[in-house]
């Protein structure tokens, strides 16, 4: 009896035994087949990934070739056009407008009259006085005779002398009245304001027109004290005036201020601007470019096609199999939108100018405006040529 309990201990452990080992040896199945489930996924991923990065779409950009110019180095300005000689007409002597010879807009020399005064009571006051004048003087050829034959005193000859003498003043300033009254252009250039009417009446000191020369005009720009030693008389100026189109003006320095004003740190040129006519209105608003230095057949790109950190500046170039490639360059001048570049870049590289901003090294990219680039690059061959 006893014999039969202990096998069936027996028993009852070899059974657990072999259901603890068919237990682990499921789970470890179980393992190997979540393993290799990873394994299968992870692969997929790797592929899918791969195959995202062969098809990643292009990044459409814009591209321009480097051209060869010449650039300028200048201080630029605004300023308004003035006229460098300008006069207010002003009545020397009362009356009434009689009549009016020049009116606004009119091209007047100097000296040329331009109104006229009422002048019948200076006529009548000319008059009375040359009566008076001729009078004296037949009195005093008289007396010149009396003088040489011994009749008459030297005091009383030296006094008909000076008042004939006064006299002959007081007719001379009695004229001169009279030729006040025909209002002349103290200067040439135009009529630009006119400030009577016919029939009023004017004193004397009363403004009554305005003449403007235009030839030259003029333009005084106020330029910081670090620029003295760049701009001397004689630097040429383009002046661009929006009114005018975009057509530039070339002018030139004509005078530099020897004195630099401690209030504003800044010293004054003044440019004189001839020939153009009356094309060209006292009034406009100018841009002003003072240009101090040259630098002829230079590389140039548009100024869109950098990029600026706190170091360096770069752009970007494309390749043949259209893979853009950044290069670092050294700039130089920048005029009229174009930067001259020094080092870095060569004739030829297509350079982009927009949708830069986000490539990396080697990404691909899509030009957008292939036609347009070769057309330039076409023309900019030509020219050199």
């Amino acid at each position: 009896m006893r014999k039969l309990s202990s096998l069936a201990v027996i028993a009852w452990f070899l059974l657990l035994a072999a259901c603890s080992q068919g237990t682990d040896e499921q789970e470890s199945a179980e393992e190997e087949t979540a393993a290799e489930s990873t394994e299968t996924v992870a692969d997929g991923e790797d592929k899918n990934e791969d195959e995202d990065e062969d098809e990643a779409p292009a990044v459409p950009v814009e591209v321009a070739y480097p051209d060869r110019g010449d650039v300028y180095a200048m201080y630029s300005g605004t300023a308004p056009i003035e006229a460098l000689a300008e006069a207010t007409v002003i009545a020397k002597v009362g009356g009434e407008i009689r009549s009016l010879i020049a009116e606004e807009g009119d091209a007047v020399d100097e000296g040329q009259e331009l109104a006229r005064l009422d002048g019948d009571r200076l006529a009548l006051e000319l008059s009375e006085s040359n009566a008076r004048l001729e009078k004296l003087r037949r009195d005093y050829e008289r007396n010149v005779d009396l003088k040489a034959k011994g009749l008459i005193s030297d005091g009383d000859f030296d006094q008909l002398k000076f008042e004939m003498e006064a006299l002959e003043a007081s007719y001379n300033l009695a004229r001169l009245e009279l030729d006040y009254t025909q209002i002349r252009a103290p200067i040439a250039g135009v009529i630009s304001e006119r400030l009577v009417r016919l029939g009023n009446t004017v004193d004397a000191g009363d403004p009554m027109f305005r003449v403007t020369s235009f030839d030259p005009l003029v333009a005084y720009l106020y330029v910081p004290e670090r620029e003295y030693r760049r701009i001397q008389p004689g630097k040429p100026v383009g002046i661009q005036i929006d009114a005018l189109g975009e057509t530039p003006i070339i002018a030139s320095v004509t005078r530099v201020s020897p004195v630099v004003d401690p209030e504003t740190g800044t010293f004054k040129i003044t440019i004189e601007i001839n020939g153009e006519g009356q094309r060209i209105k006292p009034g406009m608003f100018a841009r002003l470019g003072v240009v101090y230095d040259t630098r002829e057949n230079v590389l140039r790109v548009p100024r869109s096609a950098l990029i600026d950190n706190d170091e360096d500046t770069f752009v970007f170039v494309v390749d043949e199999e259209g893979l853009a490639h950044r290069k670092r360059v050294e700039t130089g001048y920048s005029d009229r939108g174009m930067v001259e570049i020094v080092s870095g870049l060569e004739d030829g590289e297509q350079v982009v100018t927009v949708g830069q901003v986000g490539l990396k090294e080697d990404t691909k990219v899509e030009i957008i405006n292939q036609e347009e680039a070769e057309t330039q690059q076409v023309s900019n061959d030509a020219r050199i040529d």
